[in-house]
């Protein structure tokens, strides 16, 4: 029952537009609420990204009436409470405010302010013979983001979810990062929350073909399933070195690094007591995680890598080279600008891996090998058809709304799909982009697409975030490269103190900004880009400060 709770030494109303604040509620243990002011009208709603937990009041609010989480990118409108933008899946809760002579307060129900949250629901009554049928293939981020917006949009036909993992969407995040083995914790939604809202979950089973002429998707398991509208989310699949002892063919305990069935096995192999010998092949996002996590167990760690700093390809080599130091204070060893040439049976069990030579002749024992080196969508299943034309890469062309071009009624998310690009820099080139939150995005965009089909394009800017001995935020690409890096903060970690802002600049337009603990740069960064008012690269140099620039409602790309 919704109860009416003062707030704490809050005695009026007096914030202004883009202000916010977080309060106290009286009479509840632990009991927030932030107050936010926009578009002239004042809001209280939870106080925390129903993401992580991040807190909002540290958020950007923006003229259009949206605020955004400062360490992921997830956006609320303010007016509902409902989630805008990834990584997010629960909305905000909203609680009326009013003003009175002794102070101020909020109405709403004890256990909802305590949870900090709506608890989110997709339930939907879908009819014995409704028509319409939406079908995805792939059960990743694309897929997920795809079935709530469809779901809280008020689509009412039938979905069918075809996974080939054996277990529901999980935050595929945590895996490198964390490298955790337990289901539960990673598990985005119960079975029941699907059930509740008609999405009909298939799980182990892999797509073998999809007939466009009878809209019929069928599986290696002999099943088929007939759709009036396709969603492409089958996301993409990790890469063995195809080199002797590396191959995943001839010796045990080679790893990739993808699902929850990789991380059990790399942790079954290295064990709790740490001491083991590791390698890892790749120096990019998922081979940094995993090997700075294996250090942080107190496992002997080298990293491979062919460029001359971690990273560089994305990040540039100034600030590669700050991640490099930070995970060398935490033991772990890099190999840099180096081929690998093969992998070596143990000369205790020659059935598995003992160690990796590298091109120059170094031999770098191992126990176990981890390969972060890359991806290729996963679109075996279209090779052979007649009405895709799959790029070089293997991915599929789509349009801004991540439609397939001359195929009625389907559509490509996430890391199968190549789609033209327009944030700064972009002008409309084409671009995959392997990150969760663009593959979430991309699966609300099509969603109100199918609810809509006038709904313009959605808008967003790629964001991406890593934790390497302190928390990475990046917004922004970079499909025409970039020429500087304006750097701002501190960036000498031996002190462990390292606080910076990069500005990736092509000439003086700013493309992409990486940020390490400071928040909310990177978030304020993702909204004057949408908006094409990120400050020049001069202006940048000269001391302008983005934080202090409002974010207007106008959306540009």
């Amino acid at each position: 029952m919704a109860t009416q709770y003062k707030l704490k030494d809050i005695t009026k109303l007096s914030l202004k537009n883009g202000q916010k604040q977080e309060a106290e509620v009286e009479g509840i243990e632990g009991g927030k609420v932030l107050l936010v002011k926009a578009e002239d009208g004042l809001h209280a709603m939870s106080p925390n990204c129903t993401h992580y937990g991040a807190p909002l009041v540290k958020g950007i609010v923006t003229g259009d009436g949206r605020i955004t989480c400062p360490w992921h990118g997830a956006c609320f409108k303010i007016a509902t409470g409902d989630v805008e933008d990834a990584p997010a899946l629960d909305p905000l809760a909203k609680f009326k405010v009013e003003e009175k002579e002794d102070g101020v307060y909020i109405t709403g129900e004890e256990s909802v302010i305590k949870a900090g949250r709506r608890k989110g629901t997709i339930k939907c009554s879908v009819k014995a013979n409704e028509a319409e049928h939406t079908v995805i293939v792939g059960a990743g981020g694309g897929a997920q983001g795809a079935i709530e917006e469809l779901r809280t949009g008020g689509y009412t036909g039938k979905i069918t979810v075809i996974g080939r993992e054996p277990y529901l969407p999980i935050d595929r995040t945590k895996l490198s990062k964390a490298l955790i083995t337990d289901l539960k914790p990673i598990q985005w939604r119960s079975e029941e929350f699907y059930k509740e809202g008609n999405v009909d979950m298939i799980t182990g089973e892999t797509v073998s073909a999809v007939d466009f002429d009878a809209k019929k998707v069928s599986t290696e398991g002999g099943k088929s399933f007939s759709y009036t509208k396709l969603i492409l989310a089958s996301g993409g699949l990790p890469k063995f070195l195809p080199m002797e002892g590396l191959n995943g063919k001839d010796l045990g305990n080679v790893f990739q690094l993808r699902g929850l069935g990789h991380v059990q096995e790399i942790m079954k192999a290295a064990g709790e007591d740490g001491g083991k010998k590791v390698v890892v092949i790749g120096s990019s996002f998922i081979g940094m995680e995993a090997g700075n996590a294996l250090a942080g167990k107190k496992h002997d760690v080298t990293i491979i890598g062919m460029e001359e700093e971690p990273m560089e390809r994305v990040m540039g080599k100034k600030v590669g080279a700050i991640f490099r130091k930070i995970l060398e204070k935490n033991g772990v060893k890099f190999k840099l600008s180096a081929g690998v040439e093969k992998g070596l049976p143990s000369k205790s069990d020659s059935s598995q891996i003992g160690a990796v030579t590298l091109k120059d002749g170094t031999e770098l024992p191992a126990d176990l090998v981890i390969e972060g080196v890359g991806i290729r969508p996963s679109t075996d299943y279209l090779k052979d058809n007649s009405k895709v034309t799959l790029e070089q890469d293997g991915s599929v062309k789509v349009d801004e709304k991540f439609q397939l071009p001359g195929v009625k009624d389907v559509y490509a998310i996430g890391d199968i799909a190549t789609y033209p690009y327009h944030g700064p820099s972009g002008a409309g080139k084409l671009v995959r982009i392997e990150h969760w939150d663009v593959a979430q995005n991309a699966g609300r965009s099509v969603a109100r697409t199918i609810i809509d089909p006038s709904a313009p394009p959605k808008s967003f800017i790629p964001v991406f975030w890593s934790a390497l001995g302190g928390q990475l935020r990046y917004c922004g690409h970079t499909p025409q490269g970039f020429d500087d890096v304006v750097i701002q903060g501190e960036t000498d970690v031996s002190e462990g103190k390292q606080s910076f802002v990069a500005y990736y600049t092509k000439g003086e337009e700013v493309v992409a900004v990486a940020s390490l603990m400071k928040d909310p740069y990177m978030a304020q960064s993702a909204e004057l880009m949408r908006r094409g008012k990120m400050p020049t690269k001069k202006e940048l140099e000269q001391g302008v400060e983005i934080l202090e620039i409002s974010v207007p409602s106008e959306v540009k790309i």
